[in-house]
């Protein structure tokens, strides 16, 4: 275990590792031997609304799992951001563990600490629905459509359930890709804790299988790589120092801390590192999608990849549509560029290309990716978007319509 592990590396071109944390588990990344020694060697089959305790093989009922946490300080549940069935599980969680009587606060991945004042306000009732999306910078701080996480939000004010915001603004974490720990700032370093844990086999191997095998397009120099390891574990390390923070300053409550299921994944993430800090109880959640009816045997996931795992249905598509493309702006006076654009996404088959500035949105000037998310968020499967961009000095535009495929 090091304080602060390897020097300064590569810039990568695209930080991989902010794309995975959120993204729905692979199969070979549901079946690895890594993480508690004890379930590592044995599977456990998952069904669609079958909540299982790996440790035993129970099925059990929400309300059972309320009981089975009896104790527990910190519960993490993974999400797929963008996946709706993975909220429902967080929301039903955090219900029944409201109604046994538990105080429970919501821990936040999607807000840097940095934002806890609005989170306080939203949860007094001091803001509306929009005020508290203008100005927490929901759509700078996070993107995910909020219509995603709305119940949540709605369930915490009105039933006083404080949230915490316990992650490190993302500038922080791409300084720690971009320079190595000896490379931050004072100012920088002074929003991470003062020691991560950056040495461990299994999560090395794990965050490797999140980038995917051979021939994946992800593939990266071993010293990159490392670079980007020490920047998950960085981000793993602020949340699980952020939580357990405010966990001290609630004796008796529980906190539960909706993440994306790669900070979750047997035990690697988060509570290895709260672990550093920590001596209660931690558990984990992961909903995964499983196979249906009565003849399927379900899905097969190692027994060592959460406490509890929540089998939920497919979702063969997102409920909400999103841009289809990835973009960078580097400085806030710079051009928002397109960088990623998969050849048979219905943007590039309407005309945008790679390096086209993205100048607006059905006629509307979009000074920032902020802006662009929130607009996007508007649009509903079926509906047309026009695209004004920019392409070597030119105006161009770009036109077509949310289709699922």
């Amino acid at each position: 275990m090091t304080a602060y592990g390897r020097g300064g590396r590569l810039a990568m071109v695209a930080f991989i590792a902010l794309a995975i944390a959120g993204s729905a588990a692979a199969q070979d990344v549901l079946q690895l031997a890594v993480g508690a020694v004890e379930r590592r060697d044995r599977q456990v089959a998952i069904e669609i609304d079958r909540l299982t305790d790996t440790h035993s093989g129970e099925n059990l009922t929400p309300a059972e799992l309320a009981e089975r946490l009896e104790g527990v300080r910190l519960l993490l549940i993974g999400e797929s951001h963008t996946s709706m069935e993975a909220h429902r599980v967080q929301l039903a969680v955090v219900r029944g563990l409201v109604e046994a009587g538990r105080e429970v606060l919501i821990g936040l991945e999607m807000y840097p600490y940095t934002e806890q004042d609005r989170l306080d306000q939203w949860t007094s009732g001091l803001l509306t629905e929009k005020g508290f999306l203008e100005l927490s910078r929901w759509y700078r701080n996070w993107g995910y459509n909020w219509a995603y996480y709305r119940s949540i939000f709605e369930y915490a004010r009105h039933n006083e359930v404080p949230m915490v915001a316990v992650n490190t603004p993302r500038s922080v974490v791409t300084a720690v890709r971009e320079k190595g720990f000896g490379g931050l700032s004072a100012q920088e370093a002074a929003h991470i804790p003062p020691r991560i844990d950056t040495d461990d086999d299994d999560h090395l191997r794990l965050f490797r299988a999140f980038l995917g095998p051979p021939g994946s397009g992800h593939e990266v120099d071993d010293e990159s790589l490392l670079s980007m390891f020490d920047a998950q574990c960085t981000w793993d390390a602020t949340m699980a120092y952020n939580a357990v923070r405010s966990l001290e300053e609630h004796p008796g409550a529980i906190m539960v801390v909706l993440v994306g299921s790669g900070h979750v994944a047997y035990g690697l993430g988060i509570q290895r590192q709260a672990e550093i800090w920590f001596e209660g109880r931690i558990a984990t959640l992961i909903p995964v999608p499983a196979g249906g009816d009565e003849d399927d045997a379900g899905t097969l996931v190692q027994a060592s990849y959460a406490d509890f795992i929540w089998g939920v249905a497919p979702e063969a598509h997102t409920l909400y549509p999103s841009i289809g493309f990835s973009t960078r702006q580097r400085e806030p006076e710079d051009p928002i560029k397109i960088i990623i654009l998969p050849a048979a996404s219905a943007a590039a088959e309407a005309g945008a290309a790679v390096g086209d500035a993205l100048l607006s949105i059905d006629g509307i000037a979009i000074p920032d990716e902020a802006s662009m998310k929130r607009l996007v968020a508007d649009k509903r499967w079926g509906d047309r978007i026009v695209l004004g961009l920019e392409r070597e000095g030119e105006r161009v535009e770009a036109a077509f319509v949310f289709r699922r495929r």
